[in-house]
């Protein structure tokens, strides 16, 4: 199709895209863009869905014959200094195309007033037909009841669905959390028999009767909102499979990945295994060597920023230290908190020279796995994390859960959108508590102290003997034994537990 010139981007033509999956927001209706589209070439992020880019600059509509209503940027009232109404149907202000009568001040955003006698939902086999009355209704996808509304109708279904929902939701998609496609079902499944249905990405319920998405395969579930959040979907390009085809088909999202170090010694172990015993790592100017001495200074590895345990690799000529491990870390590696692979980063390079944890939410100066394009990092502990985790500190298997919404961590009280759950129980556990060490050292204290998740005694009474504050006989905390001696679990580990100074 030949370029657009658009009203509102008159320095560059769009170019047409026949089927785009990148889900990038719309200019127009600042919904997803998932099909037909025009984009700007040089400008990345200025996207348009075709029928966006393609609607009439002047419209007359039923529901204010009076006069015409002209299509304009809703953000032009800044420009004009006008007081825009809200939208005559959804009764919200936003961002995005609208037609406006200049007269009444009458707004109906673009696609609340779409004057289309059809929509061709990609989720759906039926067109659907847009209501101009308002009803009572509950949305058949999304389950969310309307006390009055303008919906659409599937006549051969007897479906009802917001205007926002007949947009939003592509027929598949791909989460970072699951190895295959997931497809929308929007009527009622006889789902694999199974405990209660919870979506495996915020671990929440699942109301089957409405809209989900689904890997059959895998019995897998998902929340349409959770699996088109933009923290959960793949960046990936589905047009590769076609539909009907390969729907099982694992989609290999490994990486190549180089080794962090160069060998400079080997030595052959009594089992025949080739040891390194000295290499030259990314992430430092000298050669380290190979130790399993004891080390006696309470000194810190510099990759994950925990004690320093035998086998580890140090620098001769600084006080540099490198568990075994950590130096065997891949350069680049897939996480399931992020939709991009992240890269091994040795030092932070910002100005305050420490990295923040993005699962964590703590400050580090060590390791980190990172996605520069997107400013998102984990340290070495988080990263390690598997998203089904199984912990000491509770009975129940725990399922990484990504919401909307805050959740309050068993271990210490803290509230977080990213957490733990326990699908049997109300327990939840954030990723700082998730990756408490199980032993620490305090100072002078000759003895270690050992994480407890429950009170030391029926007393009533707990408190920190170090701050001398009073406890929460409910949240995990550091113990020796030997001394019976309970301290808060931040009067252990410190203020920047993940900061080597």
């Amino acid at each position: 199709m030949e370029p657009l010139q658009h009203f509102c981007h008159p320095e560059h033509p769009l170019l047409f895209n026949q089927d785009d999956r990148r889900g990038r927001p719309c200019w127009g209706c600042r919904e997803r863009v998932f099909g037909p589209s025009y984009s700007c070439k040089k400008c990345d992020w200025y996207f348009h869905h075709k029928s966006c880019a393609e609607l009439p600059l002047g419209l007359h509509h039923p529901l204010h014959p009076i006069h015409p209503l002209i299509l304009i940027p809703e953000w032009r009232q800044y420009e004009e200094n006008i007081a825009f109404s809200n939208c005559e149907v959804c009764k919200e202000f936003r961002y995005e195309y609208t037609y406006w009568c200049y007269r009444c001040n009458f707004n109906l955003h673009v696609r609340c007033g779409s004057l289309a006698p059809t929509l061709e939902a990609e989720f759906h086999d039926h067109p659907l037909t847009p209501i101009w009355k308002w009803i009572a209704f509950t949305c058949d996808l999304c389950g969310i009841k309307e006390d009055k509304g303008m919906p659409y109708l599937c006549n051969p279904c007897g479906l009802l669905i917001h205007r926002k929902c007949a947009y939003n939701f592509p027929r598949r998609l791909k989460v970072v959390r699951h190895k295959h496609p997931l497809h929308i079902t929007h009527s009622s499944l006889e789902l694999h028999e199974s405990d209660s249905r919870f979506c495996l990405l915020c671990v929440q319920k699942v109301d089957t009767r409405y809209g989900l998405y689904y890997c059959s395969k895998c019995d897998f579930v998902a929340h349409l909102n959770c699996a088109i959040d933009e923290r959960n979907r793949e960046d990936i390009n589905l047009l590769e499979l076609k539909d009907g085809e390969n729907e099982d088909e694992e989609l290999d999202q490994s990486i190549e990945s180089a080794a962090a170090y160069k060998v400079k010694k080997i030595k052959v172990g009594e089992d025949g295994t080739e040891i390194a015993t000295e290499i030259e790592h990314f992430s430092h100017e000298h050669d380290l060597k190979l130790t399993d001495e004891e080390v006696y200074n309470n000194e810190k590895c510099d990759g994950c920023i925990r004690a320093i345990s035998p086998p580890f690799y140090s620098c001769a000529k600084c006080s540099f230290f490198l568990h075994k491990s950590c130096a065997n870390l891949p350069m680049k590696k897939r996480n399931s908190l992020h939709r991009h692979p992240l890269t091994l980063l040795p030092k932070p390079f910002s100005w305050r020279n420490l990295f923040c944890c993005d699962a964590c939410f703590q400050n580090f100066n060590g390791f980190a796995y990172g996605c520069n394009k997107c400013g998102f990092y984990l340290d070495v502990q988080c990263s390690l994390v598997p998203e089904i985790l199984t912990h000491e500190g509770h009975k129940h298997q725990l399922i990484l859960s990504y919401t909307g919404f805050q959740q309050s961590c068993s271990s210490c009280g803290d509230r977080r959108d990213l957490v733990f759950r326990c699908t049997t129980c109300e327990f939840a556990l954030d990723f700082k508590c998730a990756t408490l060490p199980q032993t620490a050292m305090y100072k002078q204290h000759e003895h270690p102290f050992t994480l407890n998740y429950t009170a030391e005694d029926v007393s009533g009474e707990y408190y920190c003997d170090i701050c001398e504050e009073e406890r929460n006989p409910n949240h995990w905390f550091y113990y020796c034994v030997d001394c019976t001696y309970p301290a808060h679990t931040k009067c252990i580990l410190g203020e920047y537990p993940n900061m080597k100074f």
